[in-house]
């Protein structure tokens, strides 16, 4: 019995030598070991797809410098927000703004990209989540800026102005794909994501931007 013993002992002693003495994983060992538990988790089902588990370059980069600490080289943020302003189109028939009210609801709705959402059901802008819109809304985050009077503050009485484009192409620019503005901006990229349509970006506009609007009040 004290033989077995003694042998077991030895031979656990060893099992945990070697296991001591292995090396450990690598960063990049850890990464994919990580990435691969990941891709077998996920399903594409509904509204979310499978490219939520096979970042783009761009996230990819931003990712790495969030986890590490370490901001972006200066030359890879230019490229970054250079291809994403490629991406940026101006209205089809040339209109910037709709309905204040109904951007009110698409800011107000956080619907949209879950595995319950069905294909082709429409998404909303989530917006309160991040940001103070207008003074009626009590309950909003403060990850991004207050917008409370965006278009007021910024001198837009007139949003078809001469004056007042530069803030109408920069706001319409900003809601289509922010990183072509700030590289690793968390705002979601709602155009080029396909988050929201360009009737429902109009009516966002108008939120911001319509003097009529309670933003601007």
């Amino acid at each position: 019995m004290k033989n077995n013993y003694a042998l077991w002992t030895a031979a656990v002693s060893a099992a945990l030598l070697t296991a001591c003495a292995a090396p450990l994983p690598s960063s990049a060992d850890l990464d994919k070991l990580t990435q691969d538990i990941i891709a077998r988790s996920f399903r594409a089902e509904g509204q979310a797809k499978l490219e939520r588990v096979s970042p783009d370059e761009d996230n990819l980069a931003c990712a790495e410098a969030d986890r590490t600490g370490v901001a972006l080289d200066a030359k890879v943020a230019e490229a970054i927000e250079a291809r994403n302003m490629k991406t940026i189109q101006a209205p089809a028939d040339g209109k910037y703004l709709g309905d204040f009210k109904e951007g009110e609801k698409i800011a107000q709705s956080g619907a949209g990209k879950t595995w319950t959402d069905k294909e082709g059901s429409v998404n909303g802008g989530n917006c309160y989540n991040c940001h103070q819109i207008s003074k009626e809304e009590l309950s909003y985050g403060t990850l991004g800026p207050s917008l409370y009077n965006y278009g007021k503050l910024r001198g837009v009485s007139n949003p078809t102005s001469a004056e007042a484009k530069p803030i109408v192409e920069y706001t319409w620019g900003k809601l289509q794909n922010a990183r072509a503005y700030n590289a690793c901006s968390s705002m979601p990229r709602f155009s080029h994501k396909g988050i929201l349509s360009e009737t429902q970006i109009k009516h966002l506009m108008a939120l911001l931007l319509d003097p009529a609007s309670p933003v601007n009040k």
